[in-house]
C-alpha cells in the first residue's frame, strides 16, 4: 500500500501547484492543464490491462518494475525543464503508476485469508480513497514551503523504500504465463479510452464539438469502444480486458457505484481548492481544509472492516451514499462569498464519515462475488470505474460551473438598473462599473459553486438506492 498510495497521491497532489508550475516554467494555462491530463489518460489505459501484465510478467515483476518506473519518473517529472519535457514524463509516470493500485489490491487479496476479506480491502481503502484526499494538502505544504519539484521529488524515498521490501519479502502466487498479446483489443481499448480522457478533459476548454479536434476524437472513443467490445467478446479467445466478467451482477452494479462515489469524492476536490482559492486562502489552508474530508475515512475504515461482515453490505453502502451526499447538500448551502473554513468543516467531516462507510462494503461485495482467481480482474474494473468516474464528474462539473456561472451573472445583472437606489448609493460612494462588475462576476460565481456542491449531494442521495442491485450476500442473510 506504500506502493500504490504513491499512485494515488499523484492523481490531486499536482493540482495545487499548478500555477506555480505554469509560472517557473513559462507555460500558458491550457499547457500546465495537460500536465494532469497527460498522466491520467496514461493511467486509465493501463489499468484495464493490469491483470494481463500481471500474468504475462509475473505479478510480483510486475509491482517492482512498476515502482521502480514511476519512482524514476518521478525523478525526471521532478527536474523537468520546460512544460514540453513535464508532460512527456508524465505520461511515462502514469503507464507505470496506472497499474500499482489494482495489483496492490490483488496482492493484499490474495495475502489474507477469505474470512479477513474486509480486512485487507480495508487496508486498500486507505490507499485508494485516503490518498487523493491526502494529496492537495501534501500538493500545498509543499508548494507553499519548499517548491513545486517537491510534489514529485516526495515520491522517491517511499519509492525505493518499497521497492527494496517488496523485492525480498512478497511473494508471486504464480509463475508468468506466455500469454498472447491481443494487439488489436490493445490498440482499441488505448484509442477509446485515451479519446475519451481527453474529450473530457479537455473539452469545455475547446467548446466541445465547437472543436474538429474534440469531435474526431469523440468520433472515435465511440467507434473504437463498440469495436472493443465486440472484438473481445467475439473475436478472440485470448481477451486482453475479460468482460465476461461483467455477468457477475456485483461486479458490474460495483462499478457503477465506484463511479458514483468516485463523482463525489473527486467532483469536491476539483472545485474545493478552486472556490477557495477564488476568496485568497492559500494552497497549504485550502490542502488542510481537504484533509478533514479524509480524517473520519482514515479512523473509521478499519473498524468498519472489523464489524462489515457482520451486516448487510447493501445497506451500509445505500446509508453512506445517503450521509455524504447530505453532507455535501450542506456545504453547499454555507457557500457564500462570506464563507469560511469553519463553515465547511463539518460539513465535509460529514462528508467523510458517509464515504467511510461505501468503499470496504463495496470491495467487499464485488471481490466476494467471483473466484479468487478472478479478483485481479475485478479490481482492476473497480479501479478503472474510479478513475473514469472522477474524470467523467469533473469534466461535467467544469461545464457547470462555466453554465451556472452565466445564469447567475445574467440574474443579478437584470437586476442591477440605473433607477436603483443601492445602484446609486454605490455610484455615490465613488464606486466604479469596473468594481461593480467584479462584485456581480464574483457573487455568480460563488452560487455557482453553491449549486455544485448541492448538485454532487443530490446525485449521490438520489444513486444510494442503487446498492441495493448487489447480490445478497449471505452472511448478511444468515
Amino acid at each position: 500500500m506504500l506502493a500504490a498510495l504513491l499512485q494515488t497521491l499523484d492523481t490531486t497532489i499536482v493540482n495545487v501547484a499548478l500555477p506555480t508550475i505554469q509560472g517557473n516554467l513559462g507555460a500558458t494555462i491550457d499547457e500546465g492543464t495537460f500536465v494532469v491530463t497527460a498522466y491520467v489518460i496514461a493511467a486509465v489505459i493501463i489499468i484495464p490491462i493490469t491483470p494481463w501484465l500481471q500474468m504475462r510478467l509475473g505479478r510480483k515483476r510486475y509491482f517492482l518494475i512498476s515502482i521502480a518506473g514511476f519512482t524514476l519518473a518521478s525523478v525526471l517529472c521532478g527536474i523537468a525543464g520546460s512544460i514540453d519535457e513535464l508532460i512527456l514524463f508524465r505520461i511515462v509516470q502514469g503507464l507505470f503508476g496506472g497499474g500499482l493500485l489494482a495489483t496492490a489490491q490483488a496482492i493484499l487479496r490474495d495475502t489474507f485469508p477469505p474470512e479477513e476479506l474486509g480486512l485487507s480491502q480495508a487496508i486498500y481503502t486507505l490507499g485508494a480513497v485516503v490518498g487523493p484526499s491526502a494529496g492537495p494538502t501534501l500538493g500545498g505544504i509543499l508548494t507553499d514551503n519548499v517548491s513545486w519539484n517537491w510534489v514529485f521529488d516526495v515520491n522517491v524515498v517511499p519509492g525505493i523504500v518499497a521497492f527494496v521490501v517488496l523485492a525480498f519479502t512478497l511473494r508471486d502466487p504464480g509463475q508468468a504465463k506466455r500469454t498472447p498479446l491481443d494487439g488489436i483489443g490493445l490498440a482499441l481499448l488505448a484509442v477509446a479510452v485515451g479519446s475519451a480522457q481527453y474529450v473530457l478533459d479537455e473539452g469545455e476548454r475547446a467548446d466541445w464539438f465547437g472543436s474538429s479536434l474534440i469531435f474526431g476524437l469523440t468520433v472515435a472513443a465511440i467507434a473504437c469502444g463498440i469495436a472493443f467490445s465486440l472484438w473481445e467478446t467475439r473475436g478472440t479467445t485470448m481477451p486482453i480486458v475479460d468482460l465476461r466478467l461483467l455477468r457477475f451482477r456485483s461486479v458490474a452494479v460495483g462499478s457503477l457505484i465506484a463511479m458514483i462515489n468516485a463523482a463525489l469524492v473527486f467532483g469536491q476536490l476539483l472545485i474545493i481548492p478552486q472556490f477557495y482559492d477564488q476568496l485568497h486562502y492559500p494552497a497549504t489552508q485550502i490542502g488542510e481544509l481537504i484533509a478533514l474530508r479524509a480524517l473520519p475515512i482514515a479512523i473509521l475504515t478499519i473498524p468498519i472492516a472489523i464489524f462489515a461482515n457482520k451486516l448487510d453490505p447493501r445497506m451500509l453502502i445505500c446509508g453512506g451514499l445517503a450521509v455524504a451526499g447530505a453532507g455535501s447538500v450542506g456545504l453547499g448551502l454555507q457557500t457564500t462569498s462570506d464563507a469560511n473554513l469553519l463553515t465547511a468543516a463539518p460539513w465535509l467531516v460529514l462528508t467523510g464519515f458517509g464515504i467511510s462507510f461505501v468503499f470496504v462494503p463495496l470491495l467487499t461485495a464485488v471481490l466476494g462475488a467471483v473466484p479468487r482467481a478472478d479478483s485481479p480482474k475485478a479490481g482492476a474494473f473497480v479501479a478503472l470505474a474510479l478513475q473514469l468516474g472522477g474524470s467523467v464528474c469533473s469534466a461535467l462539473l467544469v461545464t457547470f460551473l462555466d453554465r451556472r456561472a452565466d445564469f447567475h451573472r445574467a440574474v443579478l445583472s437584470g437586476n442591477i438598473t440605473d433607477g436603483s437606489t443601492a445602484v446609486q448609493s454605490y455610484f455615490d460612494a465613488h464606486g466604479t462599473v469596473q468594481q461593480l462588475a467584479g462584485i456581480v462576476n464574483g457573487q455568480a460565481g460563488t452560487q455557482a459553486y453553491a449549486d455544485a456542491f448541492v448538485l454532487l449531494g443530490a446525485f449521490a442521495v438520489l444513486a444510494s438506492p442503487v446498492a441495493f442491485l448487489l447480490a445478497k450476500p449471505a452472511k448478511a442473510l444468515a
